[in-house]
């Protein structure tokens, strides 16, 4: 199974903090996905960066470019037009906890 990370870009600058209610309830959904494919055993890690640049960061397995594609885009907060996703292939090379690979 290939490791993958997605950048998800929300749409200005400080958005954790000045969302509206809309954007609330998506990145909710967004969150609630998150963590069913974490339960799933797909996600490896995510998160966002703090500070006035938010971006959200998600390691996670597909076996190929196209189904991690389909999983990226597949978000609610991208299919709501919320967000963008940038996705890159990616090698976990060291891991609290793990040996290194």
């Amino acid at each position: 199974m290939a490791e993958w990370i997605t950048f998800l870009h929300p749409p200005r600058e400080n958005f954790a903090a000045t969302m509206t209610d809309r954007e609330r309830e998506v990145w909710a959904r967004h969150f609630e996905r998150l963590t069913r494919l974490h339960a799933e055993g797909v996600i490896i890690l995510v998160g966002p960066t703090l500070g006035p640049i938010n971006t959200g960061i998600c390691v996670f397995e597909a076996p190929d470019e196209q189904a991690a594609r389909k999983l990226m885009n597949e978000d609610p907060t991208i299919v709501e037009g919320m967000a963008t996703g940038e996705l890159r292939p990616f090698k976990l090379s060291l891991l609290r906890g793990r040996e290194a690979s």
